[in-house]
């Protein structure tokens, strides 16, 4: 049986190669129709807070913006971790949460702790109050 199919491969080339090109072709036309859900996302819930004050050292930036947007953010429900970064001008922090936990209800969180912030220390964020 199985040496039938080889002689047939070899006699026919033409219809094997067109058989090849089909299945190629059905393929990618199946993987163009693939749900996203089937591409798990892999990557873990965190929101991230980003700052820009130009006219502010990295010193400055540590302790006027990070750090307060870290101690205000620091008692979240499902909080992992806080990772911060900071440079002249620029104050980056990530907030990361367990799987579990809704990014919405997450982002809404860390939005009101930021108000809080804010509030705290008025002239680092540039309100006049």
């Amino acid at each position: 049986m199985l040496t039938r199919i080889i002689e047939f491969s070899v006699r026919q080339k033409l219809i094997i190669g067109l058989m090849v090109i089909g299945l190629i072709g059905y393929g990618a036309y199946e993987f163009t129709r693939l749900p996203i859900d089937a591409v798990p996302d892999i990557t873990n819930n965190q929101v991230q807070v980003i700052t820009i004050i130009p006219s502010l050292g990295a010193a400055d930036i540590e302790r006027l913006i990070t750090f307060p947007i870290e101690q205000a953010n620091s008692n979240i429900h499902g909080l992992l971790e806080i990772r911060s970064f900071s440079r002249f001008g620029l104050s980056l922090v990530t907030i990361v949460f367990d799987d579990n936990t809704d990014v919405y209800w997450a982002r809404q969180q860390v939005t009101e702790r930021l108000q809080i912030a804010k509030i705290k220390s008025p002239k680092a964020w540039g309100h006049r109050y």
